[in-house]
Order: structure tokens, then sequence, then C-alpha cells
């Protein structure tokens, strides 16, 4: 299976246009199985067109364009906080075959809306993939943060992969795996793996350089962007992509892609 995960920062970008053509024609031609996707954005007073889903949202336009390109995914998204005072920022899943079912749930301890920190989760449960395979995308807090302290989210995730025989856990911790002791050794000590270090070949590792959003202070590389499992899988290859390097640049975050199917 292809898997790829990336945070949008949907509609905050220069040349947002010409980024979504980028990102279209990269799922049409690499064909991934299934997409996990972090700050998807709708603008809050954009027309409904089903459900939570507003005609701007970031994710239903990429699937709308790939549908003109002949390309169908499945879609689920749902809403965790108001961002910028203007969006419903959201996390999504795509898949190229239906969903089995979907579900969304807080892991935050605020739930509210209108606080930043409030950080849910979609899962859905895709089945063709080599086997039925539970999805999260997952967008989540900063280990020193006291207000909202990111060990109570990570507990929360790992409570319920703990229900599913094959998960795969995507998208921005906001915990870098080069730190030791912090929030990404939390995860691989409760024993989850990270599909870097199972890939055979590798390209690049991190996914952030310098300040953005989150990490004001931030002078360094950051491996933050991580594709996590909790069973056996062989991974013949994993990839920064989006990078300047290998894809051209869509947000202030690189993608991950990875090729691997479970043992």
């Amino acid at each position: 299976m292809n898997i790829l995960t990336l945070n949008c920062h949907a509609w905050l970008e220069d040349r947002q246009q010409e980024k979504i053509d980028f990102i279209v024609e990269r799922i049409a031609s690499e064909d991934y199985d299934i997409i996990a996707l972090q700050e998807v954005n709708q603008h809050k007073e954009a027309p409904i067109v089903e459900g939570l889903i507003r005609e701007n949202n970031f994710a239903y336009v990429l699937v709308e364009r790939l549908k003109e390109l002949g390309v169908t995914y499945h879609m689920t998204w749902d809403f965790a906080h108001y961002g910028y005072d203007v969006y419903e920022e959201g996390v999504a899943i795509l898949s190229r075959t239906p969903f089995l079912s979907t579900e969304s749930f807080f892991v935050s301890k605020t739930t509210d809306p209108n606080n930043y920190k409030s950080r849910k989760i979609v899962k859905a449960i895709v089945d063709g993939v080599d086997a039925p395979t539970a999805v999260y995308s997952c967008h989540l807090g900063w280990w020193h943060d006291e207000e909202e302290p990111v060990r109570h989210q990570l507990d929360e995730l790992l409570r319920r992969a703990e229900e599913d025989d094959r998960a795969l856990l995507l998208g921005d911790f906001n915990n870098d795996a080069f730190l030791r002791g912090e929030g990404y050794d939390y995860l691989i000590d409760h024993g989850l793996q990270d599909l870097f270090h199972l890939a055979t070949e590798r390209e690049g590792d991190a996914t952030v350089q310098g300040k953005i959003a989150g990490w004001d202070e931030n002078k360094k590389a950051l491996r933050i962007d991580l594709m996590l499992t909790n069973a056996p899988i062989h991974v013949s290859r994993h990839a920064v992509v989006f990078d300047g390097e290998n894809g051209p640049i869509v947000s202030d975050h690189a993608g991950v892609e990875a090729t691997a199917f479970w043992r």
C-alpha cells in the first residue's frame, strides 16, 4: 500500500492554487491508497455541500480536482477548532477504497472549538489494502504545554488504537522524533513502531525547517510528521516529499510517503 501524510496549512499559503495543482498532480501520479491530511481548513461562511463539508474544504477541493482527472477518492473530515477566526480547521482521511466505518473523537481535555488547542482525531477503517486497516489522521499538541498536556492526548490515542489489530497513526504529532525523553519516545515506549525506522530505503528525515506556527522560536530541523503502527509491517520505502527536492514545497510542513504491506 502507498501512503501519504501532509499537514496542508490550507488556504494560508502564498500561491495556494498553484500548490493545490502540485498536490493533485502527485496524488494522481503516485496513486496513494491512503492519505492523511491535517490543517484541512474551510471558511466558516462558505456554503455547505454535504454534512459538515463546505465547498472550499481543502480536502474536498482536492477530491473534486482529482475527480476531474478520473481519479476517485473517498473522504472523511471533521472540525476540531477555529483557526485565524475565519477557518474551521480539522483533519481528513482520503482512501481509494470505500470506508467500512468512520468516526472522530477529541483527545484533548478541552473541546471548545474557540480554543486552538482543541484536538480531534479522525479514524477510518479501510478495506482492501492488504487487510482491514484502522487509519488515524492525527494533529496533536506540544509536550511542554501545561494548559493542554499532550501526554493526555497521547494516552487517549493509544487507548483507542489498542482496539485495532492493524492501525496506522499518521500525521503531525508536534513532537520531534530527534528529541529523547519526550512525546516521540513516549509513543515508541508504549509499543508503536515508526515506519521511518522500519524502512529498507529512506529518503530524507526532517519535515519542518525552522520557525512555523506553533514553533515560533524554533531554529532547527524537526521530524514531527510521522507514520506509526501497532502491528508487524514491511516498509520498503519511506520518503520526505514536498520539501523542495522531492516535489515542490506546498506547505510549511513537508509531507511523508511510504510503501508498505502487512506481514
